[in-house]
Parts: C-alpha cells; sequence; structure tokens
C-alpha cells in the first residue's frame, strides 16, 4: 500500500505519525512510504532520516495526498486540509468526532475510510490513547504548578511547599491512565492529593500503588462539591470513549474555590470536562474565569514532540501494518473494528452520532467489503 505521511498544521503540533524506524519497518513489509518535506523536523527527525530508511520525500502536502492510498496523522484534519482528501481514502489518526461535528460531516460527505486512535479497543483497554494519555496526566501538574504561580495570575503557592508552610492540595476527576499520571507526579512534587472514581475496581487498584499522599475516593457530586473549596489544582481526565467528556465542574461551582486556584481539563480533546472550558494553545495555554486560571491545551502531549512521537508509533505501528496488509477487511479484527469510525459515507460511532444527532451503523457488513 501507499502511505501517506504529511506534516501536522494544527496550531503549535510538532509530532509526525511516524518515526524512521517505524518508516523502516513498513518499506520492508512492502508498502511505500511518502513523507511530506520538513515533517519530521519538530520531533527532530530530517529528511535525510527518512530518506535513508527508502521514503520518498514529497515537496508539497497535496502530492503527498494525491500519491498515497492512506493518511497516517497525529491530529485530526483541520478544514485546510479537508480540500486534500481523495474520496474513499484511508485515514488512520487521533479524530475526536463527539466534538467536532463540521470534521465528521466532511468524513462522510468524502466518503473516507477513518480509524480513530482514540476508540480503538484492545481486551477493556484504549491502547493508542494510553500513551498520550500518560503524557498528557504527567504534564498536567507541571503546568499547574507553573501556572499557580502569581505571575501568572495564580495563587502564589508552591506545588510542594516548603518547610513550615502548606503544600498545594491537588484533586483530579478521573483514575485511568492520565488520571493515575497526573496523581504520581502531583504526589511526586509533595502536593497532597485526592483522586476520584466511579470504578470501584479501579479505586481499590489505585489505593494499592499510588503513594500514600495520594487519596482514593469514590466519586459523586456531594464529595466533589466538599472536596472544591479546599482545593489549589483540579485536574480533569474523564473519558467516555468516543464521546463527550460530562461537565463535572460547573460554571457555578468555580464560585467556591480559591481565588487564583488552577483547572487543567486534560478531557478538552472530547469537549472538556469543566463548563467554563474552551481550547486554548501552547502559546496561550490560560485564560482566567470567575477568578480561576484554566490551562485548556488541546495537544498538550504536543509540548513534547519527540517524546510523544516515539510513544505514539511503539503503539500504532504493529495496526498501521495491518491496514496497509489488509485495508477495509482489517475491520474483521475486532479491535480495528473498534476503530472504524466512518465508512463509505455512513458513520459507524454510537458515541458520535449521539453526540451529533446523526444516524450510524451498529457495525460494519463485512459482506459489502
Amino acid at each position: 500500500m501507499k502511505i501517506g505521511v504529511p506534516k501536522e498544521i494544527k496550531i503549535e503540533e510538532y509530532r509526525i505519525s511516524m518515526t524512521p524506524e517505524a518508516v523502516a519497518e513498513l518499506i520492508d513489509c512492502g508498502h511505500e512510504v511518502f513523507i511530506e518535506k520538513n515533517a519530521g523536523v519538530g520531533s527532530g527527525f530530517l529528511d535525510e532520516d527518512y530518506l535513508k530508511c527508502g521514503a520518498v520525500i514529497c515537496e508539497k502536502a497535496k502530492i503527498l495526498f494525491d500519491k498515497a492510498e492512506m493518511i497516517v496523522k497525529v491530529k485530526e484534519p483541520i478544514k485546510s486540509e479537508y480540500g486534500l482528501f481523495k474520496e474513499g481514502q484511508i485515514l488512520f489518526t487521533y479524530l475526536h468526532l463527539a466534538a467536532d461535528k463540521a470534521q465528521t460531516e466532511f468524513l462522510l460527505e468524502r466518503k473516507i475510510t477513518a480509524f480513530a486512535y482514540e476508540t480503538l479497543s484492545l481486551n477493556k483497554r484504549l491502547p493508542l490513547l494510553e500513551p498520550m494519555s500518560e503524557v498528557a496526566g504527567k504534564m498536567a501538574p507541571i503546568m499547574a504548578g507553573i501556572h499557580l504561580g502569581s505571575y501568572q495570575g495564580g495563587s502564589g503557592i508552591l506545588m510542594s511547599g516548603v518547610n513550615g508552610t502548606f503544600s498545594a492540595k491537588v484533586l483530579i476527576l478521573g483514575g485511568g491512565i492520565a488520571g493515575k499520571a497526573a496523581a504520581e507526579i502531583a504526589a511526586g512534587l509533595g502536593a497532597k492529593v485526592s483522586i476520584l472514581d466511579i470504578n470501584v475496581e479501579r479505586l481499590s487498584y489505585l489505593k494499592d500503588v499510588l503513594p500514600a499522599n495520594v487519596e482514593v475516593l469514590y466519586s459523586n457530586k456531594r464529595t466533589i462539591e466538599i472536596l472544591l473549596p479546599e482545593m489549589d489544582v483540579l485536574i480533569g481526565t474523564v473519558l467516555i470513549p468516543g464521546a463527550k467528556a460530562p461537565k463535572l465542574i460547573t460554571t457555578e461551582m468555580l464560585k467556591v474555590m480559591k481565588k487564583g486556584s488552577v483547572l487543567v481539563d486534560v478531557s478538552i480533546d472530547q469537549g472538556g470536562c469543566f463548563e467554563s472550558s474552551h481550547a486554548t494553545t501552547h502559546s496561550e495555554p490560560t485564560f482566567i474565569k470567575e477568578e480561576i486560571v484554566h490551562y485548556c491545551v488541546a495537544n498538550m502531549p504536543g509540548a513534547y514532540p519527540r517524546t510523544s512521537t516515539y510513544a505514539l508509533t511503539y503503539s500504532t505501528l504493529e495496526f498501521v501494518k495491518s491496514l496497509a496488509k489488509e485495508g477495509i477487511s482489517v475491520v474483521t479484527n475486532a479491535p480495528m473494528r473498534s476503530a472504524l469510525n466512518t465508512y463509505n459515507g455512513e458513520l459507524y460511532n454510537s458515541a458520535v452520532a449521539e453526540a451529533h444527532g446523526f444516524e450510524y451503523k451498529e457495525q460494519p457488513d463485512f459482506d459489502t467489503f
């Protein structure tokens, strides 16, 4: 198969979907790989690195899209890229369609065969979302600590405190991959941490593996209301696979928080779990509402593109290989079937359909492929 790896053009996105090593493996499998010129520079990979592996460098994105049967990206296509796609082309990337009606409509109209990293499920896990969730989760307390600084509009409290002073109190909503990573880093920084989840089995696991300065609690509205006024940092990592994130914190609830507290909405790619959230960028990462600092960067792992690119590629490569070898018939494989979001103008993700009021198919009819 002819595989295209374009340069990411979403604002301040420096990752690339394939490392040179991954490209070499695809070429060894008999596939052709096209890399857009300078696509890997932001992650520390030069065109020469890809040429040595046997890739073809394309001067412009249009040339790459015209040649490729399958496009492998990091982030969802943005509007300026829509015209590059050919009808029926395969796309494998993070899509986050529940928070993006316009993109969903485009993929359906252009009859793109779109597979989403974030909905691919294997043994009750989301293996292609996990590495970026871990990066974002580990970043969250670090970013919160920076923006607690008074020069950033924060309350002026040091996350760890110092001898004779209080350390910051951190509340984490969601005990998944991102939540656990956030708790580990916040605890390591010396904060007093509370992590909430509704999965009792997961809570038991978190209790066993997290440090002693992490309090593990069952999540409900009353518990959040009790804890919220005490917190210096609130980190939201709530995830419903493929669906919009639930709004666990209303704008009204912000009024009980300490002035200068920091909110980090890791769920912002799926619409955010705070009612007051809207997507921000690395160059302008925060805004203040109700005297609370909001950090809502939509591509947090893009701040550390080399680490993120390696972590992502290690997770996606085997699935890219399968898709390149089998094409659409790969949906007979359960994990890839769960990743399929659109095909031939039809929607196959119920959560996305519910978010936008669209019709959808329960599952692919394999006889039609």
